[in-house]
């Protein structure tokens, strides 16, 4: 999606109806700094906030989307466009999502490591070969939700048996036996526990 051209759209259609950026985000709850992103193409309205912005503008989600207003002759084909754009954005953020997790993973796994080295090499004293693996678990525990947060919400799990794909809930990664990104979990569909394999599209 052109944010430059929807930001452009927004100025015009707010301009329109005779509102300032302020005006805009007081009717929205957000700040005018954020309609002022939009408008300069830095950044996308969020999705809980789209239908709210497309009443007072008084467009179609489909026009925000396109950054024009969309003629009826051309409606189903270009909201079939936006909608494979946005469908193609999510799995694109997933991929990149995924990737993240697997460098931030490495980095704390070698932090902990390295430090346990230390430990272990060095000639120290109890008590500090003691610190030394704790400072090594904090980056670790820290980031562990992060992580499993990124597997559960990016792209979906596939079901062995039946092939249906979901996204699970945060308790059931978190507890699942897995490999790798292999996890063994409960269908929501089928109702067996299967190893799920993850895959970035629905289908």
């Amino acid at each position: 999606m052109d944010q430059v051209r929807i930001g452009q759209f927004i100025a015009e259609c707010r301009k329109k109806k005779d509102l300032t950026q302020a005006q805009l985000a007081e009717r929205l709850g957000i700040t005018d700094r954020a309609v002022s992103k939009w408008e300069n193409g830095r950044s996308m309205p969020d999705s809980s906030i789209m239908l709210a912005l497309c009443k007072e503008l008084e467009i179609s989600v489909n026009d925000l989307l396109c950054g024009e207003v969309v003629s009826m002759e051309n409606y189903n084909k270009e909201l079939e466009n936006k909608l494979l754009e946005v469908v193609e954005e999510k799995e694109k953020a997933d991929r990149h999502l995924l990737s993240l997790e697997i460098v931030v993973g490495v980095m704390c796994v070698a932090i902990l490591l390295g430090l346990a080295a230390f430990a272990s090499f060095l000639q120290l004293e109890e008590w500090l070969r003691v610190v030394l693996i704790l400072i090594g678990l904090v980056p670790f525990l820290v980031c562990l939700p992060f992580l499993i947060k990124i597997e559960q919400t990016a792209g979906y799990y596939e079901c062995k048996e039946c092939g249906h794909r979901y996204v699970p809930t945060f308790k059931s990664v978190f507890w699942a036996a897995h490999m790798g990104r292999t996890r063994k979990m409960r269908c929501p569909n089928c109702h067996k526990k299967t190893w799920q394999k993850k895959r970035i599209s629905k289908d």
